[in-house]
């Protein structure tokens, strides 16, 4: 891996980590913002919850060297929480505003995956 490579994973893992653990520790506590947001959207509030613990345990997982699989899945769940952040906005005509958070944190996962050390995937390609 070049230098190059490493500091973009790096940079773009530390910002995915801070990016889900600070909306996760916000979902977590419930503020009122989310609540609003997510009874506008249409889900229940318990789903809150469900996300903050998932987003937890995905940022320990990217994080934590090794574990090749489990990092796989972390990535996995990124990815599909942020589509589906995205397509529950789209769906609903939401503004510009509220596209951005979880399309930057969507492309911050890829950038992430694409750029993982070769110890850090299933399979090391040379």
């Amino acid at each position: 891996m070049t230098k190059r490579n490493k500091i973009i994973y790096w940079i773009a893992t530390l910002w995915l980590s801070l990016g889900m653990f600070s909306t996760g520790l916000v979902q977590l506590l419930k503020q009122k913002e989310q609540v609003d947001l997510f009874t506008h959207l249409g889900y229940p509030i318990y789903f809150l919850t469900i996300l903050a613990v998932g987003k937890f345990l995905g940022v320990a997982a990217v994080l934590i060297p090794k574990t090749p699989v489990l990092k796989e899945w972390a990535y996995a769940g990124f990815f599909f929480a942020m589509m589906g952040a995205l397509l529950s906005h789209i769906a609903l005509g939401g503004p510009a505003t509220v596209l951005f958070p979880p399309l930057l944190l969507l492309v911050l996962t890829l950038v992430s995956w694409y750029f993982r050390p070769a110890d850090r995937k299933l399979i090391a390609v040379s």
